[in-house]
This record gives structure tokens, sequence and C-alpha cells, in this order.
């Protein structure tokens, strides 16, 4: 009987890698899942292991970083991460590959997932299939966790019959999507943290230092400088109407947060996000990227062009760009080339026009997209690299401002009392 080399996930999401001998590599498929191990690759082998090595063996070179981040999300069991649905494409692929059928496929990842929701989502597409929907529909129950792009991908796939490919370019477009993700949370972590920790600073001085050294000033009658006037007004409002001004603020976010939650408000918000100072670029750049590689992605696997982009208009996460290929998608259905349309709505710059003109006359419009997403992408990165760079120089400026204020008005007054000391 022939055997099969496999590597997989147990359910506690640990790699496994092993051996095991079936009759064809579907069965192989079959037998991993019945053992609640979900098979990633599943390859014959030449090499007839010994005893020993047909057990499964846990991979002890797992990275101990990745293991603590997924240890992490396994605490939140309520919704489903981005990290949950490129699992749950990889297996899909691996097992639609293998020949394992899609129910078959779907309950063993219903019982190795560790994510409740993913899992209660799992088994509703079962239900779904089960009472006759096919699988996009199934999908499309489901807006909040399965984006427009991936019923879209789906949906192509199931009709073209290649679902296994659709599953494929789901997860490395998701990875790609979470790697950008990572990428700027990490970029902007520092300045978070170094705001946090002046104004949790500032509302200590606020509260409790000022008024120490307020009543020393108070003590001596003396004409204070501007500085300290300041320390002392902000203080005393500080103290006095402190919850007032933390309930002025929450009424402020909450009607913020109404306003943007507004089709409107949406808009403007997110027009006004691609011209913040530093990092407004950023969210354009990967906007973009998105963009060019979603329709990429959906060209490629069939889409026609004009659907592609009413897909990838509701998966791009920005209202003001998405009115933008809105507009492209009704230039291409009047008979417009999508070079002319692009270069109307002043979103690509030239070389990118250049690109998908080129991509137009040669036929290969998703393989140019592709690249323009692969130039945004480096210009993320770049940017990326160079973020805290350029934030930096601006806190430390911001530090020294709120620095210089607080010597002034705490060591001014001091020094002028000294002096009143000394003359007595």
């Amino acid at each position: 009987m022939p055997v099969f080399k496999y590597t997989g996930r147990d359910r506690q999401r640990d790699a496994v890698v092993g051996h095991l001998e079936a009759a064809t590599v579907y069965a192989a498929a079959n037998l991993l899942t019945t053992q609640g191990i979900t098979p990633i690759d599943i390859q014959q082998t030449d090499n007839v292991p010994t005893q020993a090595t047909l057990q499964s063996t846990k991979d002890t070179s797992v990275d101990i970083n990745a293991t603590l981040k997924q240890l992490l999300a396994n605490l939140n069991k309520g919704q489903v991460e981005l990290l949950d649905l490129i699992f749950f494409s990889r297996q899909m692929y691996t097992l639609l590959k293998a020949g394992v059928p899609i129910l078959k496929a779907l309950q063993g990842l219903r019982e190795t997932t560790s994510n409740r929701a993913l899992g209660e989502i799992i088994e509703h597409l079962s239900c779904s299939l089960d009472s006759g929907l096919d699988l996009t529909s199934a999908f499309r129950r489901h807006p909040k966790v399965f984006s427009t792009l991936f019923v879209s991908m789906v949906q192509v796939g199931e009709s073209t019959g290649n679902l296994p490919e659709a599953f494929l370019q789901l997860a490395l477009y998701l990875e790609r999507e979470k790697n950008t993700r990572d990428r700027i949370k990490q970029a902007v972590r520092y300045p978070i943290f170094v705001l946090i920790a002046i104004a949790i600073a500032m509302a200590i001085i606020n509260l409790f230092v000022i008024p120490a050294f307020a009543s020393v000033f108070a003590s001596f009658k003396a004409e204070l400088p501007w500085a300290t006037k300041i320390l002392i007004a902000t203080s005393k409002f500080t103290l006095a109407y402190w919850h007032v001004s933390l309930l002025a603020l929450a009424a402020l976010a909450l009607a913020a947060r109404s306003y943007v939650n507004t089709p409107k408000g949406r808009y403007v918000w997110h027009r006004n996000k691609l011209r913040l100072p530093l990092v407004g670029k950023l969210i354009y750049q990967a906007s973009m990227s998105r963009f060019s590689r979603s329709l990429a992605v959906t060209l490629k696997a069939g889409v026609p062009l004009v659907e592609g982009m009413g897909v990838v208009s509701r998966a791009v996460d920005n209202d003001y760009i998405a009115e933008r290929i809105i507009e492209m998608r009704a230039g291409v259905e009047r008979g417009e080339s999508m070079t002319r349309t692009a270069h109307a709505t002043g979103l690509f710059p030239p070389m990118v026009l250049q690109m998908i003109a080129v991509g137009e006359e040669t036929g290969t419009v998703d393989e140019l997209l592709k690249e323009v997403a692969e130039f945004y992408d480096g210009e993320v990165d770049y940017n990326l690299q160079n973020l805290s760079s350029a934030i930096e120089p601006i806190l430390i400026v911001f530090i020294g401002v709120v620095v210089l204020i607080l010597a002034l008005g705490v060591f001014l007054p001091m020094w002028d009392l000294a002096k009143v000391a000394q003359g007595r």
C-alpha cells in the first residue's frame, strides 16, 4: 500500500508532520480528517518509513512568536479574525485538491477549528448545502465574515469547476492583506504609546503636582510668570470640570462615530483620511494596492472586467476610492478604455497608467495589475520603514515644548521666590 507524507494542523492548530499508509490521496486526507488533523500538504513518498515514523510527530520548529500570537488570538472566541479566514481558505484548498467532497471537508474543518464563531459558521454552511443551496449562496448568508470579494471568488471557482484554485488565490490575497495591516500597526504602535504616556503624565501633573505648587506660590503673594499662570489655570479647570470634560469627550466621540457611520460621513472621512499628514499617503498606497491586487485576482479567475470592478469597489474599504472605481466601470460600460477612465479619476500616477495601457494592448491586464500591486506594496514598505523616522522628530519637538512650559511654569517662580528670600 502506498505511503504518504503529510503536514497538517491538529485541533490546537499545532503543526503536525508524519507518514501514513493509504490507498489514495483521498483516502489519506479522509483518514487524517477523522483523526482530528487538518491536512495542509499530502505527497506520496517512495521511501517507506519505519513503523515509528508512521506515527504523527509534532513540529518542534514552530516559531515561538507565532505560537504566542495564535494563543492570544484564540482568547477571543467571539469573532472571526483574518488569520482564521486564511487557515480556512488554505485548508479548503488542500482538502478539495485532494478530492475530499465539500460537505466532508466542511465537517472536518468544523471539528478541528478552535474558533467557536468560525465553527458555528462552518456548521451553518454545511446545513445550507444540505438544504440544497450552492456554496456561493451559503457563503453569501454571512456577509460580516465573508466579504464580497471572497464570495465572488468562490462563485467563479464553483462555476468554472476550479474551486480549489479559487481558495488558494483567496488564501494568498488574505495573507498579503494581513501582512500589510500588521506592518501598519507596527509602524504606528510606538507613536500611540508615546502620546498615551504624555496624556497620562499631563493628567497626573494637572491633578496632583500643580495644585501643590500653586498653594506654595499663593502663600508668598508674588507676581507669577505667564507660564505659571497658564499651568495653574489649566489645573484649576481640570480639577473643577474633569468629569464634564470626560463626558464632553465621550459625547464628541459618539457623535463623530455616529456621523462616520452615515453614508455621507463615511465618505467624507474616507476622503479626508487620504489627506492626513504622514499617514494619508500610506493609506492611499495600501488602498490602491488592495484595489489592484483584488482586480487582478478576479480577472485571473475569469470574472468580466465590468463585474470585477463592481466587486472590487465593495472590497476596497474606502468609499471615496470606491466611487472613483464605479466611475471607471461606468466609462468601460460606455466603451471607453480602462486607461482613459483610470486617468479621469486622478487616482493613478503616470507610470501606473502606462502599465495599464500596456496590459490592455497585450491582453494581460491581470498580470499588469499584479505588477501595479507590487509597485504599491514596495511604496508601502518604503514609507512604513521611514514612518517612525518621520514621526520621531515631531514627537520630540512636542515633548520638548511640553517640558519647556512645565519647567518655566514651575522653576521660574521658585527662582523669583529664592531671590525674594535672599533679599530679606
